[in-house]
């Protein structure tokens, strides 16, 4: 399997597959594919789970030989992370992009009652953890994707929208704008303001990686109208296969 990322404005990802180790993919995303690619569906770990919270339990597979490639179709940058057997990768909902099949693909509820109302994060984040050697996950980031190592103990605040992925070790919690400066009081929060920050932050603490996109702007409809996060899809058997 050879793996290339084509294109700036709205970039591309052209996989080769051979005859071994399948991919997955997010739903409405491939762009081109050679015929002889097979197109079929995945079963998700925790598909009971998975419904009542509302989340999609299958997702699309592609077996080779042949080529095939995806795209978002959104301006941004995509990004591949590389898994060493046993490493997870956590993943903010619906910036997904590929996987090889020998990584799993699981979830974990956002911890905190502030997280959970003020982050924008919504009540999910993707999980992904390299099982059988080494695996790969490639995600779709806004704008341009920049990657911050966190020490032990050292902290990042970030704008909601803007962090894309994180290593478990990151923990994430909420501050304001006032309680991300030394000092200032009043004063401080409004040139924190007039600065461009939102009210709220994410604050990351390390030890960890932590990616972060430039652009914050997400468009679900573009997406074949997706479900936001934590809704339940007990209302239509239709939604199992909406991300």
């Amino acid at each position: 399997m050879t793996i290339s990322i084509e294109g700036e404005l709205v970039p591309v990802v052209d996989i080769m597959l051979g005859n071994q180790l399948p991919i997955y993919f997010e739903h409405h995303i491939l762009l081109w594919k050679h015929p002889g690619v097979q197109i079929g569906f995945k079963s998700l770990k925790g598909a009971g789970r998975r419904f009542f919270a509302g989340l999609q339990i299958f997702i699309s597979e592609a077996q080779g030989p042949g080529n095939i490639s995806f795209s978002r179709d959104s301006v941004g940058q995509i990004v591949a992370l590389r898994l060493q057997p046993g490493q997870t990768v956590e993943v903010r909902e619906h910036q997904f992009l590929v996987a090889t099949g020998n990584v799993d693909y699981n979830f974990t509820f956002v911890q905190g009652a502030a997280n959970i109302l003020f982050s924008r994060t919504g009540l999910f984040i993707d999980q992904f953890t390299a099982m059988q050697g080494e695996g790969m996950v490639l995600l779709h980031g806004y704008g341009n994707v920049f990657e911050k190592m966190l020490a032990p103990g050292e902290a990042l605040d970030i704008e909601p929208g803007a962090w894309l992925w994180k290593d478990p070790s990151v923990q994430m919690s909420v501050t304001t704008v006032a309680g991300s400066q030394r000092g200032g009081g009043i004063l401080g929060a409004i040139g924190g303001f007039m600065a461009g920050a939102s009210i709220i932050l994410n604050r990351f603490i390390g030890p960890g990686r932590v990616g972060i996109q430039s652009m914050t702007y997400h468009a679900p409809q573009a997406e074949g109208a997706q479900q936001s996060g934590g809704q339940s899809n007990l209302g239509g058997l239709g939604q199992l296969f909406n991300s």
